[in-house]
């Protein structure tokens, strides 16, 4: 019985130091020191877009480049509310020491980052705002201002006046919200009509659906003003799918201007321009490295937009 007892007391004194070692690892360093490696969780809401491929992509290589600090845990959402809500819980009970996320919407993400902070861990969020939650930092570009920049370049282009279809994002996201909003305040004072409107959910498949329903029930289409270049893409197709040569009539216009996506539709004439989204990528390690050495980051990140057109683009 005394046997059993002391075998019980070191299985709970061996449980107790890995739990501690999840929390505070150390490992060899490049150089073969000892120091303090920390481990980072980054859940992103998906990884069916090639925006956040590329985000992740450039997580990556900027975690790679302190590779003797930090340890990225990687997890992917797969376009799922609650399995991003249950990644957060599980990096809290993991004992990650810094959480970043992408999330996938909002609202349902208030009641998790406020608990993993509560429980101190500092979290990152990144791209899509969480009003009301207490995060330690986000990181991501001003969609409204990108929508009003869009507002106003299709303004310009359409002189003024003129029919456009709007693919928005995912309505429930602050992304979508924003470059709604900044969009219609772009165009205001002028006589251009929104004339069919959509949450195509930042997938080029609906954006594509959509833009069909759209040609089947309007002949006058001057403009399409994607929140996503996926979107503004799809909705190219479905015009040069329709047969009518509207593709080469109607401006596409879109946002992420990624080089191999947004940016190769600009230079190949399928879309009249891009606005840059940065992924945060960068951003988010070096942010997450200040935080872990004790150092006050700015509570709101805001990251810059460019306009790519093929003039810009030369």
């Amino acid at each position: 019985m005394k046997r059993e007892l002391l075998f019980g007391l070191f299985i709970a004194g061996l449980t107790a130091i890995a739990a501690g070692c999840a929390r505070s690892p150390s490992a060899p360093t490049a150089s073969g020191g000892d120091a303090r490696v920390w481990n980072i969780g980054f859940s992103q809401c998906t990884l069916s877009e090639p925006w956040r491929v590329q985000m992740n992509a450039d997580v990556k290589a900027a975690a790679e480049r302190h590779r003797d600090r930090i340890n990225v845990i990687f997890q992917d959402a797969q376009d799922d509310t609650p399995t991003q809500q249950a990644q957060i819980k599980q990096f809290v009970e993991q004992g990650v020491d810094l959480i970043i996320i992408s999330p996938k919407e909002s609202r349902p993400f208030v009641q998790p980052i406020n608990d993993a902070v509560k429980k101190g861990v500092p979290v990152i969020v990144l791209d899509r705002d969480v009003p009301g939650a207490n995060y330690t930092c986000f990181i991501g570009g001003d969609n409204k201002q990108i929508g009003l920049e869009a507002g106003k370049f299709i303004k310009q282009i359409l002189n003024g006046k003129g029919n456009v279809v709007e693919l928005a994002g995912l309505m429930t996201s602050t992304p979508a919200q924003d470059r709604h909003s900044g969009f219609v305040e772009g165009i205001s004072g002028s006589a251009i009509k929104v004339i069919f409107n959509a949450d195509c959910q930042w997938k080029e498949p609906k954006a594509q659906a959509e833009m069909r329903s759209a040609l089947s029930r309007f002949e006058n289409i001057d403009a399409v003003y994607g929140h996503n270049d996926p979107s503004a893409h799809g909705a190219y197709l479905a015009a040069k799918q329709e047969g009518k040569g509207r593709e080469n009539t109607i401006k596409f216009v879109g946002i992420d201007g990624l080089p191999a996506e947004g940016q190769k539709y600009v230079r190949d004439g399928l879309l009249t321009a891009t606005f840059v989204y940065p992924t945060c990528g960068p951003e988010s390690i070096d942010t997450a490295l200040k935080i872990l050495d004790g150092e006050k980051v700015d509570k709101r990140i805001i990251l810059p937009t460019r306009t790519i057109t093929k003039e810009t683009l030369k």
